[in-house]
């Protein structure tokens, strides 16, 4: 093993011992947390027929970007099972299965894994959606896997997980307030308890991160530069519809998204700046050559990308999705 790979192992060994003292801050109890039946019609009650039909009724004044952003969304949090694969091939971690990593990606996965669970159900039920085409956009996206940059290196990987969570926390809390508006507070209730749990898990990986800023700055500045270069991705950037290559969808899922104010450029910018402030990178001491030259790049980009995000006009709306019924 090379210096450079044995330091990154030393570093995430210390992150275990944390994250296991910490994991009951940062995922609820299984017995008491939330579960998808709590928001949905009782199958097993009498009024079963009666709760769905209200719920169809409160979903047919959603608008039309609403509801792909909500597919889309949905579609994100069912390909799971590629962040779970993707979270143990990070080098460098204990794969004991009772080890510190392996138990959180477990436990976190089991605690997201409700989020698809609870709106593909929704959907399903609403009446608005062409549930096999997006059963099909769902197999593709987890069948073409991802790429979003971070290869195998921990560092990246928790820059990126803290920068996604807070990202879909912004997504669901925005999606909350517009269904809200819609007259849908089934689905505003919902998105707003998914949201919260994105807010945790941010949380998390944030400490996570601050940790290693603490232990090996100049690496993890280095790592946050080069994430920031290449462009936080979102999971779903290869999202498709059937008959269409990789990613074809995700422009236009994007554009809507945009649209509504759910998750915009200006977004972006805001988490980078949030991501700047709590790592506390302005007033780090020091730092090598190349760890000041990477905090340095880092420090001018938000207001660089701020100007282009205020320059950005909104898309038009020009797409029909496959997956939209009505």
């Amino acid at each position: 093993m090379n210096l450079f790979a044995e330091k990154r192992r030393e570093v995430m060994l210390h992150i275990e011992g944390y994250m296991l003292d910490m994991m009951e801050t940062y995922l609820k109890p299984i017995d008491t947390n939330w579960q998808p039946s709590d928001f949905l019609p009782d199958s097993t009650s009498e009024t079963f027929y009666q709760d769905i039909k209200l719920l169809r009724e409160n979903a047919k004044d959603l608008s039309y970007d609403l509801v792909a952003v909500l597919i889309g969304d949905t579609i994100t949090e069912e390909a799971l099972p590629t962040y779970e694969s993707w979270l143990c091939m990070v080098d460098g971690i204990t794969r004991n299965e009772q080890g510190g990593w392996m138990k959180w990606v477990r436990h976190w996965t089991a605690e997201e894994n409700r989020h698809g669970d609870l709106l593909n159900k929704y959907l399903y039920l609403s009446g608005r959606v062409d549930m096999r085409q997006m059963e099909i956009s769902t197999q593709y996206l987890i069948a073409d896997g991802f790429d979003i940059g971070t290869g195998h290196d921990p560092y990246r990987n928790f820059i990126y997980t803290s920068f996604q969570e807070l990202a879909t926390n912004i997504s669901h809390r925005r999606v909350a307030s517009l269904a809200k508006k819609d007259g849908d507070t089934l689905l505003s209730k919902m998105c707003g308890v998914i949201a919260s749990d994105e807010a945790r898990h941010a949380k998390a990986y944030k400490d996570f991160m601050s940790k290693i800023f603490e232990v090996d700055p100049n690496e993890a500045m280095v790592a946050f530069e080069d994430m920031m270069r290449k462009k936080i991705v979102m999971p779903a950037h290869f999202l498709r519809e059937m008959g269409m290559k990789i990613g074809q969808t995700f422009g236009h899922f994007t554009d809507a998204a945009q649209r509504l104010g759910v998750y915009t450029a200006i977004d972006y910018v805001e988490i980078m700046q949030q991501l700047i402030e709590e790592w506390k990178l302005e007033s780090m001491r020091d730092l090598n050559e190349a760890g000041e030259k990477a905090r340095d790049y880092i420090m001018a980009l938000p207001n660089r990308l701020l100007r282009v995000a205020e320059r950005m006009n909104n898309p038009t709306m020009d797409y029909k999705f496959s997956w939209i019924h009505a």
